[in-house]
């Protein structure tokens, strides 16, 4: 399981048209599942995420997490950061988890998350649709975090 992490300070998902969900500052998390990833694994990765220290304090310094500042997240299941890319030039996707599996986990995966920051913190992307993600990315600061089955 992967998490892009990208801290913002303003972002949107949109579907067709309409903009399904919205946040100010916090962080957009881009989350792929592959095969063999597991709810232990989403619960560690959950934790890693809202406990990140990428918020400044009052030295300028990353040393606040969402727990710390109260910002939200917004969560976007993306099974492209699992393309296999060393053979070719056509990205593979044969280590994504099967959708009926990835839903599964990117559900189990917010449901950790409102756990821990509430539930009127997270946002959400709509699993499986084609949708258009707009961001400002503050800093900007972009972190590729790994569960244990990535190391």
């Amino acid at each position: 399981m992967i998490a892009l992490v990208q801290r913002t300070s303003e972002c949107s998902v949109s579907v067709g048209s309409e903009i399904i969900d919205f946040m100010n500052q916090g962080l957009l998390v881009l989350l792929g599942i592959k095969q063999g990833d597991n709810e232990p694994e989403a619960e560690y990765l959950a934790s890693k995420v809202v406990n990140l220290r990428v918020f400044c304090d009052e030295n300028d310094k990353m040393n606040h997490s969402l727990l710390d500042s109260g910002f939200d997240i917004m969560i976007v299941s993306q099974f492209t950061l699992h393309a296999e890319t060393r053979h070719g030039n056509r990205p593979s996707f044969t280590e994504a988890a099967e959708p009926i599996r990835a839903k599964e986990l990117y559900q189990y995966f917010i449901n950790e998350v409102i756990n821990l920051i509430g539930h009127d913190k997270v946002h959400t992307g709509m699993f499986g649709a084609m949708m258009k993600v707009k961001l400002v990315n503050d800093g900007p600061v972009t972190i590729t975090l790994k569960s244990k089955n990535e190391l």
